[in-house]
């Protein structure tokens, strides 16, 4: 027999945003888009900080991580030569 995994997956985040901004990060699965990149970055913040960006995230309707990419890429746009 087969059993379904308790596992909740990011593909709908819950109606209530505080009890997502409670809630462990999901990992990501393979095969989807954080396997298009390379490096994992570690950042400290503070506990309000991280609710603050992930209800933000929550209202856009899309992930954390894709919207910090999205930040990070505008902030750090490609140079010539290849560094800033």
């Amino acid at each position: 027999m087969t059993e379904r995994s308790n596992k909740r997956a990011f593909t709908a985040p819950p109606a209530d945003p505080e009890s997502w901004v409670k809630d462990p990060d999901p990992r990501p699965g393979r095969g989807g888009d954080a396997a298009n990149f390379s490096a994992r970055l570690t950042v400290d913040v503070t506990p309000d900080l991280r609710g603050q960006i992930k209800i933000a995230a929550f209202q856009r309707g899309v992930t954390v991580a894709d919207m910090l990419r999205e930040l990070l890429a505008r902030e750090f746009t490609p140079t010539e030569g290849g560094t800033p």
